[in-house]
């Protein structure tokens, strides 16, 4: 579709060399990207994990051997297989293992009960499973209740040598001893799997665009988890996406330099699973895998022996390592792009970050139901702007009403999203699809935001997530926001919790950095800021606030306390 400034304004502040349209290939599949840029990077590190290094090569000839063995079980193109693992190569030969055979990646939380993983291995039906040994015991807890014929046993160590590797699961299984007893006894290990594939002969099965490549549970923040049915076109075009949006900043390293990205997110999420994994697949570039970002000393031990640009990152996290006593060990003056998503990036957290390194939190936008960037920042600016930025080339954005009438510019709206990276649809779920949709094909997200004139969103607040008090809406972020900015708060949330006067009053949650703050204080900063109706009426001070494993506040378990 030509591009048209009258109804797409954000085109006007595109970063120079950013088209306002790519010419995506509908029929094109990731598997088609695999087997090409695993070639012609053969040679270089693809990933560094616990001091080494694993090459494109070393990724390609395992997945593919991986992809035999799915085939000599007799899996076949569209069966769903889970992945249960933290930040590993493993992770990535499996995802590419599964692609590769035209099998669809499941990819699962976990740190998930064995209540959560049974619900997803069965509403996905899936036939086979990768998991960690340090999780199985997860799964056997539940495997008679699920769909799953094959499970393959990954341990840490697997793919660091024969040396290295048995050291390091000796350490993970007895010093620190984080495998908990488990009987899997048909399990095969995850060595094994490559070495019974390298015996096996495979077809390679024919991947078009319209097949599913991933079927991406929601958070689940809100309520019961779906599936987004993600296409090879719709991954493969936010891809295409993602990289032109990267291009201003990271595309004009020196030619010795390979550009290298922080993968602290854990890959299971939408977020990492598409600007780390694939899209470093795309550019050749190294991922410094991080697999337990919650450890903040291991997470700036491992990155003052690296050299690194790109840094994607939740708001919690930047928050927590900016605020760590060794943050300033680490060497930040090669962070080109830093970029937040997730969830709503702080002001607070922004300057601090900016002071600290120099490279400003470039916010962007997305789900698990659009791939999931949607809009971003450009990555040359040089300042945090509190938007979540502007559509990415492809896509359109709007903000409705209830009757999806598009609102005044300004004006709070749910913000809802056209473009080739929009799912399929939920996974069995056509009432909830419908539901997802509006009458002329934009995506409901569910997020109340608002458009400039110039084309830039503004997140208020999840729609579920307002408070409505004395008949006034009330937006938690707006909330957090102001309270961030005061002195010796270290993180804050917000909630609704039920009022007889007004209906809804608004409750802060606190997590102290002084520990002389005061609710005096809170409630002090709160009166100079906000309006009556939007200060808090219920100050609690907490060590830590409830999160899910990517750093997202769970807003519904403070709602209980």
């Amino acid at each position: 579709m030509p591009a048209r400034s009258h109804d797409r304004p954000w085109l006007a502040h595109y970063p120079a060399g950013v088209a306002h349209d790519l010419d995506l290939d509908p029929e094109a599949s990731l598997v088609d990207l695999i087997d090409r840029r695993f070639v012609e990077f053969a040679d270089r590190p693809a990933y560094r994990f616990l001091g080494q290094t694993q090459r494109f090569g070393d990724i390609d000839r395992w997945s593919e051997s991986l992809a035999a063995y799915w085939h000599s079980l007799g899996l076949v193109p569209g069966d769903r297989v889970a992945i249960m693992m933290p930040n590993t190569p493993q992770y990535a030969v499996a995802v590419a293992a599964i692609l590769r055979a035209g099998l669809v990646v499941v990819n699962i939380n976990p740190l998930y009960t064995a209540a959560e993983l049974q619900h997803q291995l069965k509403d996905s039906g899936s036939k086979a499973l990768v998991i960690l040994e340090n999780f199985a015991h997860v799964y056997q807890a539940c495997a008679d209740q699920t769909p799953v014929k094959h499970v393959v046993l990954a341990a840490m160590g697997d793919l660091l040598g024969c040396v290295k590797g048995r050291l390091v699961n000796a350490v993970v299984r007895h010093h620190k001893k984080l495998v908990p007893a488990f009987e899997l006894p048909q399990a095969v290990r995850f060595n094994e799997a490559l070495a019974r594939g390298r015996r096996s002969v495979w077809l390679k099965p024919r991947v078009r665009g319209g097949d599913m490549a991933v079927l991406q549970y929601t958070g689940g923040t809100t309520g019961v988890s779906k599936g987004a049915v993600l296409l090879h076109r719709n991954v493969l075009a936010n891809l295409r996406q993602a990289h032109a949006w990267h291009q201003p900043v990271l595309g004009d390293l020196p030619r010795h330099e390979q550009l290298t990205s922080v993968c602290a997110l854990p890959l299971y999420h939408i977020f990492a699973f598409t600007v780390n994994l694939l899209l470093s697949w795309e550019t050749g570039a190294k991922n410094i895998l991080i697999p337990n970002p919650r450890d903040l000393p291991e997470v700036l031990k491992t990155l003052r022996k690296e050299r690194f640009h790109s840094f994607p990152a939740v708001s919690t996290l930047f928050n927590g390592l900016v605020n760590h006593p060794d943050f300033h060990t680490v060497d930040w003056r090669h962070l080109r792009a830093s970029v937040g998503g997730g969830m709503a990036v702080q002001t607070a957290v922004a300057q601090r970050w900016m002071a600290q390194t120099g490279c400003p939190i470039c916010e962007g936008y997305g789900l698990s139901e659009t791939s999931p960037i949607a809009s971003c920042n450009p990555l040359t600016l040089r300042e945090f702007n509190g938007t979540i930025g502007v559509p990415l080339p492809n896509t359109r954005m709007k903000c409705v009403d209830d009757a999806g009438h598009t609102v005044p510019l300004g004006e709070p709206g749910e913000i809802v999203i056209q473009g080739p990276q929009v799912m399929a649809g939920y996974w069995q779920r056509p009432d909830e699809t419908a539901k997802a949709m509006t009458a002329d094909g934009f995506f409901r997200s569910g997020d109340i935001g608002t458009m400039d004139e110039r084309g830039f969103f503004k997140i208020v607040d999840r729609k579920k997530d307002m408070v409505l008090v004395s008949g006034f809406n009330v937006y938690p972020n707006e909330i957090e926001d102001i309270v961030a900015q005061l002195p010796g708060v270290l993180e804050c949330a917000v909630v609704g919790v039920p009022d007889e006067r007004t209906g809804e009053a608004v409750k802060l949650v606190v997590v102290k950095q002084d520990p002389r703050l005061t609710q005096a204080d809170v409630m002090a900063h709160c009166r100079a800021q906000l309006t009556s109706y939007k200060r808090p009426k219920v100050v609690v001070f907490q060590d830590s606030l409830p999160k899910t494993p990517v750093g997202k506040i769970l807003r519904r378990e403070l709602r209980r306390t």
